[in-house]
This record gives structure tokens, C-alpha cells and sequence, in this order.
């Protein structure tokens, strides 16, 4: 897990909120291990399928709240334009992300909202 953003969850202490985070941090690694690979594993394309399916049953409940903080983030230089979060899960497959750069730009900014979020939720 990010470093700063384990700090922040310590002081939290919400179970649901870390849960979130957690299926966060393995999605985000698993978009830099298929990118940095250049394509995904028959397991990668399993675990995307679950993280996916994660996300679209429990996304809803943050997403309001994460909404003016991926706003206020940059992607590839640019203001965000899209949330990066449903961006990288609105793919069909792992095997997306391979080569993806735009993939790639989108985790900074999720993560930049996440952590902003996490300090200040609202």
C-alpha cells in the first residue's frame, strides 16, 4: 500500500474504507504489472474480472464523495476530465491496460483524489 496513504487509513480506523482502499491498491498494481509486462496472464484476466465486479457493486458508495477531488487532479498535464477511477474500470479486459498510457496516467490522479479524500471526506 502507498505509504502515505497507509498513514492517513491508521488514523482512520473505518473497516469499510480500508476495504475500499485495499481493492484500490490491487487493482492499481495490477494495471502497472500488465502495462510494465505488456500484456496480462489468464490469472491477471481473472483478478481484473473480480476487481471489476468489486467495483461496480461498491464504487457507488464513494463515488459522490471522490467526485471534486479527482475533479481538482491533472491527467496527462491536462485538468481531469473524466474520473480515472470508472476510466480504468470501464475496461473490458486486463489485457487493456497493455501499453496503455493513458492507463498509466490515470493512476496518479485516482490516487492523488483517494488520498485527498481519505483526509478530508467531507
Amino acid at each position: 500500500m502507498n505509504p502515505f496513504t497507509r498513514a492517513i487509513l491508521y488514523r482512520k480506523k473505518d473497516r469499510r474504507m480500508s476495504d475500499f482502499v485495499y481493492h484500490w491498491d490491487a487493482l492499481e498494481a495490477l494495471v502497472i504489472r500488465v502495462y510494465k509486462a505488456g500484456g496480462a496472464t489468464p490469472q491477471d484476466e481473472q483478478e481484473f474480472q473480480q476487481a471489476r465486479a468489486r467495483w461496480e457493486k461498491h464504487y457507488l458508495r464513494w463515488q459522490a464523495g471522490l467526485q471534486p477531488y479527482w475533479q481538482a487532479t491533472r491527467i496527462g498535464g491536462e485538468p481531469a476530465s473524466e474520473d480515472p477511477f470508472a476510466s480504468l474500470i470501464a475496461r473490458q479486459r486486463a489485457q487493456d491496460f497493455a501499453g496503455d498510457w493513458r492507463a498509466m496516467q490515470n493512476l496518479p490522479a485516482a490516487r492523488e483524489a483517494l488520498n485527498e479524500f481519505l483526509i478530508n471526506p467531507g
